[in-house]
């Protein structure tokens, strides 16, 4: 769920895929949901989870941060994950993302394909996780570092022992 209402989240994504010339049916099946449950977030009947945001911001081609309208504070957090926006830098040519995630201990994070070109990078700053993408497998620890494209699925899974605290870049070409 996020912090602010749903309705403005939905209606970010409504005008987005009435912009790129998508149906709802179109933008559902692209994000592997349901149509009525797109309708609903449209609509602002129901409130947006962190999956959901990511599920559409790929097909849509946009950062998870616009969705989020660009504001910094904003979370987005869903059972054992939560994510809070630090900042957005956009340039010409790039949109960055700063999140700071916190991931119960054994949570994993599962990301579907952000859109071609998308650079993602994880700053461990408390706990360990495992991070998972094409065929790599990362071990992190506090203080550690990966970074890996991330226009195919990934995932990262806090350890068992302890809740993960890092900060996630996502660099999005413009």
């Amino acid at each position: 769920m996020s912090s602010e209402p749903g309705a403005a989240a939905g209606a970010r994504i409504r005008a987005l895929r009435t912009e790129r010339g998508l149906s709802l049916s179109a933008l559902a099946a692209a994000a592997g949901i349901g149509k009525g449950s797109l309708s609903e977030l449209e609509s602002g009947r129901r409130n947006p989870t962190l999956d959901t945001l990511y599920a559409v911001a790929g097909p849509l081609g946009v950062p998870l941060a616009l969705l989020v309208d660009f504001r910094e504070g904003s979370v987005v957090a869903d059972e054992g994950f939560e994510t809070v926006l630090l900042h957005t830098e956009r340039t010409a040519t790039t949109t960055s993302e700063v999140w700071l995630l916190r991931v119960d201990a054994g949570v994993t994070r599962s990301s579907p394909a952000h859109q071609a070109g998308v650079v993602e990078q994880l700053v461990v700053l408390a706990g360990s996780c495992r991070v998972e993408y094409a065929d790599q497998v990362v071990d992190l620890g506090a203080g550690d570092h990966a970074s890996w494209p991330a226009d195919r699925p990934h995932r990262y899974t806090a350890g068992e022992h302890a809740d993960l605290r890092a900060v996630n870049v996502i660099m999005t070409p413009t």
